[in-house]
């Protein structure tokens, strides 16, 4: 790659956003009388949309839900946006960025907006713990790399 073509290479933050936001405590307030330690779950997701121009919005999903005696303690659903501008990289590498990069600058947001959302509740300060979307991006492209070599197998 020339210094030119790594000039013309861009990657940047136009805009971070909450795109929806749900908290929900259906059992309150007879939850609060009870002495609990919920069993809590923590799912992710993120969605990528080309917007044309090199626009490209990435949508990180965080559910946390907390659970005692199957009853639902709290429920909290953050979708945190981010629109970034992405230029001179190869589809391989914007696959990276998409899947590492950009959920990596939307994280902190995320979590910010889940603690604030169960504190307000009137819960207890829930902090997500810090998530290894490198890890994460490795074990879907395995996953997919798999499914693949499995289709293949089949088609023989």
């Amino acid at each position: 790659m020339t210094e030119q073509q790594a000039a013309q290479r861009q990657f940047l933050v136009q805009r971070i956003y909450t795109k929806d936001i749900s908290f929900e405590s259906p059992n309150s307030p007879t939850i609060f009388q009870e002495n609990w330690s919920p069993e809590i779950n923590v799912g992710l997701g993120h969605e990528v949309k080309d917007l044309g121009n090199g626009n490209v919005e990435v949508v990180l999903r965080v559910n946390v839900e907390a659970k005692h005696n199957d009853n639902t303690v709290f429920l909290v659903e953050v979708q945190q946006g981010g629109l970034f501008m992405v230029q001179g990289f190869s589809d391989e590498e914007k696959d990276a960025l998409f899947g590492i990069a950009a959920p990596n600058v939307l994280f902190p947001y995320a979590r910010e907006t889940v603690s604030d959302l169960v504190t307000r509740g009137s819960f207890p300060q829930f902090l997500l713990q810090p998530v290894n979307f490198e890890a994460i991006y490795a074990q879907q492209r395995q996953a997919k790399a798999g499914k693949v070599a499995e289709g293949t197998e089949k088609a023989h």
